[in-house]
């Protein structure tokens, strides 16, 4: 890890810099691959030898096939290039971010509606 990172104890909140960059290459470059459609069904057909092409570690394979975006992110993923995975899945933002919260989407929203999370009401 490079110097102190003054923001690296915020609650519920992991920043995404150059460290996490750095070990999230091989997870946000799978990502990426999902924006063509063969890549796509490629995956949906086999996740887990799609997957081995990849060299990521065991725990970004095993968070993906979870679909646990928090380890994902944990793990080096940023929202952006993980987004491809929940779009893959027919899923939305707003899903994707309920589940990662605890909530519904219906809960999901009207917090957003009501000015958002304290991170006093971290998860």
């Amino acid at each position: 890890m490079s110097l102190e990172k003054p923001y690296k104890d915020i609650p519920g909140t992991t920043v995404f810099d150059a460290d996490q960059a750095r070990i999230g290459y091989h997870l946000n470059m799978f990502c990426m691959s999902l924006m063509k459609p063969g890549n796509r069904e490629r995956f949906k057909a086999d996740q887990r030898a799609y997957l081995d092409q990849w060299p990521m570690s065991e725990e970004q394979k095993l968070a993906v096939m979870a679909r646990d975006y928090n380890r994902m992110i944990a793990l080096g993923g940023n929202i952006y290039f993980l987004a491809k995975i929940f779009a893959t899945d027919g899923k939305s933002f707003q899903y994707a971010a309920a589940l990662m919260t605890g909530m519904s989407q219906e809960q999901y929203a009207a917090m957003m509606l009501s000015g958002g999370r304290t991170p006093q009401a971290q998860p």
